[in-house]
């Protein structure tokens, strides 16, 4: 009897499985297509070394508009223009709220900074401050000295390397642009190279994108 019991019980808890399984795929028949996913993964599996072309291929197969869940978060995947023109211009209004998350509440002040608070008369009154005080085309031409001189130093790098015919990796060198623009323009100063106030704010940057 007690070897009977332990065979049933997995396959039991396996038809369950099933069932739910098959549950839930039947209650979102309404959603985008979505490749088959593994449980836990989602179709994380799926992206590879180069997500860019795994998402295209996948595009190719299901349609420029899909569903994939990346851990047990659903993601729409945009892949043609039209359709990104529909979700960000013809119904921006549907998809302009960010998802709410424990990490932004966290960091981010409750999610009452521009790029993540909810849509309405708050977004609306702190985005119409950025344009005004940061974005304003005579605020921007103020920054131009220094946008110059982070791009003249980008370009005397790349051909430093390429005189000593050294690989140039472009995605460092641009985050590491965009950083420096970014911290002179909001700090008054770089925190890059190997100084310690460098050292300490890449530490707090990396702690800050892992908790993100």
């Amino acid at each position: 009897m007690l070897n009977l019991f332990v065979f049933a019980l997995p396959l039991l808890l396996f038809t369950i499985f099933l069932i739910k399984w098959f549950s839930a795929a039947n209650a979102h028949n309404h959603l985008p297509p979505s490749p088959p996913r593994l449980p836990i993964l989602g179709n994380l599996h799926q992206l590879g070394t180069r997500p860019h072309r795994s998402l295209q291929k996948l595009a190719q197969h299901h349609g420029e508009l899909m569903m994939l869940h990346f851990g047990s978060r659903p993601v729409i995947i945009v892949s043609s223009a039209d359709a990104a023109r529909e979700i960000m211009k013809t119904n921006d209004l549907i998809f302009c709220t960010k998802p709410k998350l424990t990490v932004i509440d966290k960091l981010l002040y409750q999610g009452k900074d521009v790029a993540t608070a909810p849509y309405g008369e708050y977004w609306r009154q702190i985005r119409s401050i950025c344009v005004l005080q940061l974005l304003s085309n005579k605020r921007v031409q103020s920054f131009r000295g220094v946008r110059e001189e982070e791009v003249a130093l980008l370009i005397q790098n790349i051909e430093q390397s390429s005189m000593l015919s050294l690989p140039v990796n472009l995605s460092e060198l641009f985050s590491l642009h965009t950083n420096d623009v970014i911290c002179r323009l909001a700090f008054g100063k770089k925190y890059s190279g190997g100084s310690e106030g460098a050292i300490k704010f890449k530490k707090l940057l990396g702690e800050f994108m892992g908790f993100s």
